[in-house]
């Protein structure tokens, strides 16, 4: 794989206060597409740096962007492991598919990830809570303007220090039922890890910050009756000792830590459902005294809790306002097999090196 050395090493941010997302590494792996020439081209690894685009660039006007998330981490022996890297990729593969973009070889891309991986090693946190957060993103970069699919992308991958996703940590987060704007609907692009679903989920997010909470839970786009996801995480309930999430109907993101959360939970002899959940399900079991917890599952903040739900005029308080039970349990278990605390009995880490 061709490098481009850089030609000065960045000063490393303070790992115990790194937020997530503000800081980046020395290098990025980039590989280009080019229908015309024959597909994909080599990946390569060059100096992280700004892109040189045409301002008739297609995904600036047309919107075709996808990305993904995952981490690396050190374990208690010094050796750099990541999560589930491959289904990232398969992941974001169905993506480019619904987005009418090109797929790429879920090898190759791993391959070229572990040599990033690799190469940036210094920049890989160990203080708990901490990882090195992986972005890969791919993008139309073809300079047209008319409505049709890209000839030619850009698959990049860049990498950030990181520590908690929210700034208050694991205190749970406090959460508003979005009522009128849609997030996603079925036949849309809801499964699919695209720019525009984060897009149009941020003016709800900004009103919600307005009234006092972190983020929104989404209803579905048809009846506004059934709970769908927050923004940046898959959402589930404890209801009656029942963990409960809503089912993957093509309007939510088939997310890999929810999918990690319930294997986990299944193999330890929880009961699970996976299903619709009406909201007024929800709003029931609180009144009658049985919504025991909720938490949302991400990549980005592993397992969070979540203490308050606002619907309407009903101000739902779970569990007195504390991480429960399972959800603290879920999230020692997920943390301790990513960083090999605990045995990885799914398979799930994968070595780099």
């Amino acid at each position: 794989m061709k490098i481009t050395p850089v030609k000065q090493r960045k000063q490393k941010p303070d790992f115990s206060k790194l937020g997530f997302g503000k800081y980046f590494t020395d290098y990025m792996m980039v590989m280009n597409y080019d229908g015309a020439a024959g597909g994909w081209g080599e990946p390569e690894i060059v100096p992280f740096d700004d892109f040189s685009v045409n301002p008739a660039c297609s995904s600036l006007h047309y919107g075709q962007g996808i990305f993904e998330g995952l981490k690396a981490y050190k374990n208690s022996k010094g050796e750099v492991t990541m999560f589930r890297p491959r289904d990232n990729f398969v992941r974001m593969n169905r993506s480019a598919e619904r987005l009418c973009m090109p797929t790429f070889d879920s090898d190759v891309a791993l391959n070229a990830l572990v040599e990033l991986v690799k190469l940036e090693e210094e920049w890989i946190p160990t203080l708990p809570g901490t990882a090195l957060y992986i972005r890969p993103f791919m993008f139309g970069t073809e300079p047209f303007l008319g409505v049709h699919p890209s000839h030619k992308y850009t698959l990049c991958i860049i990498l950030s220090p990181v520590g908690s996703y929210y700034e208050h940590g694991l205190e749970p987060t406090k959460l508003i039922v979005e009522t009128e704007l849609t997030r996603a609907s079925k036949g849309g692009t809801g499964e699919a890890k695209c720019m525009g679903n984060y897009a149009c989920s941020l003016l709800a997010g900004e009103r919600a910050k307005q009234k006092g909470y972190d983020q929104v839970l989404w209803l579905d786009g048809a009846e506004k009756k059934y709970v769908e996801e927050v923004g940046a995480m898959n959402m589930f309930f404890v209801i009656d000792g029942t963990v409960v999430t809503p089912m993957l109907d093509g309007s939510i993101l088939r997310g890999i830590t929810r999918d990690s959360a319930l294997t986990v939970l299944r193999a330890h002899g929880y009961k699970v459902e996976e299903r619709h959940v009406p909201i007024a399900e929800v709003v029931e079991a609180y009144k009658n005294g049985k919504l025991d917890e909720a938490f949302g599952s991400g990549t980005a903040a592993v397992i969070s809790p979540v203490g308050t739900i606002a619907y309407g005029d009903l101000i739902m308080e779970i569990n007195g306002g504390k991480m429960g039970d399972i959800t603290a349990w879920l999230y020692d278990r997920i943390t301790g097999i990513q960083t090999e605390r605990y045995p990885d009995e799914f398979g799930w880490v994968y070595r780099v090196g």
